[in-house]
């Protein structure tokens, strides 16, 4: 893939930093497309901008060039990726650049799709259009961590979501479990759900918590466009001797579910499965067993950009023995359980210089409990 260097000016990196603002909007709803924001400037002045705000509408160049109009003639674009070259449920917003009129495109990464793939900084070279990349590149590759690795690796980006006391516990031994953490950071794992293409559990947690494993909008309206309702994520149970009860909550498709897939159940009794699958449960998938990695192929070729693993002990433990986390969200409550309450993660570890090595990325404070996130790095 052709690279682009350039120095950059202040101003260059203010509108690319503007896009990259605007794209960040659609984190809700444009998967599982990517997050694109895209900045017309002409004479120093914004004359356009706009986002993808969701699958099978208009790009973010589109909807800027719309603002832009007949003003766009001669202007610079500020894109946070590559423009697309091809034609999909919309159209090439290669071809509208060159119809604008547009002098110059700067975009922040190259787009790693292969019907787009430099095609698009072609397309536009071609049309006489100037053209460089790398602008505030890392934090464009952070925003799309997900599509990205889909595209490079087969795999979606996996979040592992943890919830705990001080002391390192998510029940106690009785199995309560309900609540270790506050209002504020219950809310703020539905935000986090929002913007997953699916959500992983474990037999256990569904037979202990019964839980949905929807995101509630509901709960939060102050974050949410009512007007871009997003696609709940598919829910996905590794349930290897199908124990589940499918009147339970998370086999009910919610309301707002569009999608003829919704559950996922993954087991090696299928004809149990199958036999209590007898009423009307065509938005049940049904997997069979496979490896953790397996799995995550399978999502990544459905489209998925990123997934979220909502489990217990065991199932989370796995993920990371596996290698298969790319960020761990720690929710800490205020709380001490006890030596005799469950612990946070089963993982196999016989000496401290084997022990899974984090790095501390963000720290929040959602009313009395603590959000940390963590990247896993390597042993070696």
């Amino acid at each position: 893939m052709k690279s682009y260097k350039q120095t950059w000016s202040s101003f260059d990196h203010q509108m690319m930093a503007q896009a990259l603002r605007l794209a960040e909007q659609g984190q809700y709803t444009a998967r599982p497309n990517p997050m694109v924001g895209c900045v017309i400037v002409k004479d120093g002045h914004i004359i356009g901008q706009g986002f993808h705000r969701k699958a099978g509408e208009e790009h973010a160049e589109i909807n800027a060039l719309a603002e832009a109009g007949d003003n766009a003639k001669g202007a610079t674009c500020y894109v946070t990726l590559e423009p697309c070259a091809h034609v999909g449920r919309t159209g090439a917003c290669a071809d509208a650049l060159v119809k604008a009129g547009v002098a110059k495109v700067i975009a922040a990464i190259n787009d790693p799709n292969p019907l787009v793939a430099g095609k698009g900084f072609e397309k536009l070279e071609t049309a006489g259009i100037e053209t460089s990349a790398g602008l505030l590149s890392a934090q464009a590759l952070e925003l799309n961590q997900g599509f990205i690795k889909k595209f490079e690796q087969g795999l979606p980006k996996v979040s592992l979501k943890l919830a705990m006391s001080l002391d390192g516990r998510t029940a106690l031994a009785n199995g309560e479990s309900k609540w270790i953490t506050g209002p504020q950071a219950r809310n703020d794992v539905q935000k986090l759900r929002a913007r997953q293409d699916a959500i992983i559990t474990g037999i256990g947690t569904q037979m202990a918590d019964n839980p949905s494993m929807t995101c509630r909008a509901e709960d939060a309206s102050q974050w949410f466009n009512e007007q871009y309702k997003f696609e709940q994520p598919r829910r996905i149970l590794l349930d290897s001797k199908a124990r589940a009860v499918l009147t339970d909550k998370f086999f009910q498709q919610h309301p707002n579910d569009t999608n003829s897939d919704s559950v996922w159940w993954m087991t090696e009794q299928r004809e149990t499965a199958l036999s209590s699958m007898a009423a009307d449960y065509e938005h049940i998938k049904l997997l069979d067993k496979c490896s953790l990695s397996q799995l995550l192929k399978s999502c990544a070729d459905s489209g998925f950009n990123q997934v979220l693993v909502e489990a217990g002990h065991q199932l989370s433990g796995a993920f990371i023995e596996e290698g298969l986390v790319d960020e761990i969200i720690v929710y800490v409550a205020p709380k001490l359980m006890g030596n005799n309450a469950m612990g946070l993660l089963a993982l196999n570890v016989e000496s401290m210089k084997n022990c899974p090595p984090l790095k501390l990325i963000d720290v929040r404070q959602l009313g009395d409990d603590l959000r940390l996130t963590y990247i896993p790095l390597s042993l070696n």
